[in-house]
């Protein structure tokens, strides 16, 4: 028996990854004079993943990230102008529409329907904060839970906090590293609805998943509500 549904916030509910990919175009083009030879997305990268440990997830992160990655390519010969362009591409990522993907309220509204929902995010809290209530979706869930990193021991937590067996939750995302990984591990129940664009952090080899009898894989979200009731 389900007595807790839980839904994954960016990619999965809004599109948020196309956002990034777009601004990481205009950074390739601000930066085109400077990176010759060199691979930029691949130099962001890491440097993301350097800063990881002490910005985190989000735009902010992103942000400060593009700059260090443009001093550092540049040899300090980036501009104050061109520094203030990547500030206003941050700020412009902060102040996007959130654009609900196709079938979310629908989905929601069905599943809270038959059990308690509530969202599990992680990243920066103001900015999920602001897109939850952009989103309009604030309402259609009993509880909101935003963590540093969806890891075991995050959703082990959320699930103690809350008296429910692992084996009687189901947690739906986009991410197989944050949504699927960790949920699995507990015996809890996933449900995998990937999205176009995957941020290298989150990708890996998902071969083994699709045997793993707690696993299941939708295209959209219009599929949900038949999935749990197999379930």
């Amino acid at each position: 028996m389900i007595e807790l549904v839980a839904f994954d916030g960016d990619d999965t509910l809004w599109h948020n990854e196309s956002v990034f990919s777009m601004t990481q175009e205009r950074f390739r083009e601000l930066m085109q004079p400077y990176v010759k030879g060199v691979d930029l997305d691949d130099r962001l990268f890491a440097t993301e993943m350097r800063n990881l440990r002490l910005f985190g997830y989000g735009v902010k992160a992103f942000t400060l990230s593009m700059i260090e990655t443009a001093i550092e390519l540049s040899d300090a010969r980036v501009t104050a102008e061109e520094i203030a362009s990547i500030l206003h591409a941050g700020r412009s990522m902060l102040e996007h529409p959130v654009e609900l993907l196709d079938g979310v309220v629908d989905a929601i509204e069905r599943v809270s329907a038959q059990h308690p929902v509530m969202l599990i995010t992680k990243g920066d809290l103001f900015d999920q904060e602001s897109k939850l209530a952009r989103s309009g979706l604030g309402d259609r869930f009993e509880s909101v839970e935003n963590v540093s990193e969806k890891d075991e021991r995050a959703y082990e937590r959320i699930l103690e906090r809350r008296g429910v067996d692992p084996g009687q939750f189901v947690m739906i995302g986009n991410s197989a590293r944050s949504d699927v990984v960790p949920t699995l591990a507990l015996g809890a129940w996933a449900v995998h609805v990937p999205y176009p664009l995957t941020w290298a952090h989150e990708t890996i080899d998902e071969s083994a998943l699709a045997t793993h009898e707690r696993y299941r894989r939708i295209t959209s979200l219009s599929d949900l509500p038949s999935v749990l009731a197999s379930i």
